[in-house]
């Protein structure tokens, strides 16, 4: 089970942790051909919603790696559930249901290493 762990924990973390950089470190007219919703949320919310999935990748994987409160990798897997609903109601809102496949996997991803993290 640690092994399957590692595996979906470092995919959701890999994924998370390149969208999260994308959203702190470029500026709005980058984002928007690749995430057309930054133009209607202000770009703090932008920039807070990046902060956040950079410290769920970290919260992923540093936790069980240090042996340090490895139960926090249950919060992070189980926060990017939570962020992936709440993508998944913001696309289906501007009418983007095309655009919920990634979320929908993402949301499967999170719940499957939150269930793994549980086990071991």
């Amino acid at each position: 089970m640690e092994i399957a762990y590692w595996i979906v924990a470092g995919l959701l973390a890999a994924f998370h942790l390149y969208a999260g950089g994308k959203k702190v470190a470029q500026s709005k007219e980058r984002l928007a051909p690749m995430m057309g919703w930054v133009d209607t949320v202000p770009m703090g919310a932008v920039r807070g919603i990046g902060t956040i999935e950079i410290l769920g990748a970290a919260g992923l994987v540093l936790p069980p790696l240090t042996g340090t409160a490895p139960a926090l990798a249950i919060f992070a897997a189980l926060g990017f559930l939570v962020l992936q609903i709440l993508a998944t109601a913001l696309h289906l809102s501007r009418g983007e249901v095309k655009e919920t496949g990634l979320n929908v996997g993402l949301i499967a991803l999170a719940g499957v290493a939150a269930w793994l993290a549980t086990t071991w």
